[in-house]
């Protein structure tokens, strides 16, 4: 009882110093930057950088000025940006990366070679990668003179500087498009718990889809977040961002489904050989839903990189370049440049509840399976 309890002691002592640690320079700055996104801290740059400024509470006024007032469109582009990067940056590194473990799993000459070079790009830095991509990527040089290799005409493609877009729709129509997704994501959920027989589940999903498809339908479309219509798209200058961000990164989810190919016992695939599968049925019936777990950690990692990027972005586009730009660029800008602390610091806390979303739900779902396997 005595050694139970000393070493009770020593384990309390050990953690305190890196709980006290954790809890002032990570859960006291998370509080404080949210303190501030409530303020008009640097609104007045008179008091912004003054030694005791006057803060004022302001509310929700920086939320609302970010996703409706008049001169935060950027703002709006760059959310916009975020979500089309954070796809196909999550759609292309798992692609690539399952296509080459899938190679290599098949051992072929040079597979350590191989390994290396794939795994290689991760090494860099995103400060590196930017800089390589962007001398690749000028649009007089580079990857544009490509085509006279074979006697054929440059390309004009502007890549990083295109102002062009697709996939465009009005910004007011956001209340709509998010209440759709939602409440599509309810509506699997709800069926998933019920084929699961967990009625609770199935009946809160159901009611909570059934909500926002009556919202949509009756109060959706009255609700204007701005005077006039706004419309945002997925710029062509982010290619290049999406094609540096998938060649650093891919190599990493390449490591993951290698892993995960290489612990798959050769006896599953035996049986299923034996029962008459062929390749793509094997691959398709029995390895892939192995996979599924390391698919999900690798979008997880992966959404929880792209919702934060920064240097890659700053190195290939700029600080400038607004049709390339992301929130974490403009959060920068705006504290650091414009001293308009409690700006930036709302931009900061809506990053904050975007990773959280993605983070959040995934660590309860593995302390729920860690539990019901203790």
């Amino acid at each position: 009882m005595k050694s139970l309890s000393k070493d009770r002691l020593w384990a309390i002592a050990v953690l305190t110093p890196s709980i006290i640690l954790i809890g002032i320079f990570v859960y006291y700055f998370i509080g404080r930057t949210i303190y501030v996104s409530l303020t008009d801290w640097g609104n007045d740059p008179a008091q912004a950088l003054a030694l005791n400024p006057i803060i004022r509470w302001v509310g929700l006024q920086n939320y609302s000025e970010l996703f409706s007032g008049f001169l935060q469109g950027r703002f709006r582009q760059e959310l916009v940006n975020t979500l089309f990067f954070t796809v196909f940056f999550i759609v292309g590194c798992l692609g690539v990366g399952l296509g080459l473990a899938l190679i290599l799993d098949r051992n072929p000459k040079g597979e350590g070679l191989w390994r290396t070079i794939f795994l290689f790009p991760m090494s860099l830095s995103f400060i590196v990668t930017g800089t390589i991509w962007r001398w690749m990527l000028q649009p007089q040089g580079g990857v544009n003179q490509a085509p006279t290799l074979f006697g054929g005409q440059p390309s004009t493609f502007a890549w990083l500087s295109s102002n062009d877009s697709v996939l465009k729709f009005d910004w007011n129509n956001l209340p709509l498009i998010t209440a759709a997704v939602v409440g599509a994501v309810l509506i699997v959920v709800a069926v998933r718990a019920a084929r699961e027989g967990q009625r609770t589940r199935t009946l809160v999903a159901a009611a909570c889809a059934a909500l926002l498809i009556l919202w949509a339908v009756f109060i959706g479309p009255r609700v204007k977040l701005l005077a006039a219509p706004e419309l945002h798209g997925f710029n062509f200058a982010m290619i290049g961002i999406i094609i540096a961000a998938v060649w650093q990164m891919s190599g990493y989810t390449m490591a993951l489904y290698l892993a995960g190919l290489r612990g798959i016992p050769e006896e599953l695939r035996e049986a299923a050989k034996v029962d008459g599968a062929r390749d793509a049925q094997m691959y398709r019936f029995v390895i892939f839903p192995l996979l599924s777990p390391i698919t999900l950690s690798a979008m997880i990692i992966l959404g929880h990189i792209s919702l934060k990027i920064f240097d890659l972005v700053y190195a290939m586009a700029g600080p400038d370049n607004i049709a390339a730009s992301v929130p974490a660029l403009n959060m920068y800008l705006t504290s650091f440049r414009q001293n308009q602390f409690a700006l930036g610091a709302a931009i900061g806390t809506i990053l904050l509840i975007l990773v959280a979303f993605v983070i959040v739900p995934y660590l309860a779902n593995q302390f729920k399976t860690e539990e019901g396997h203790s």
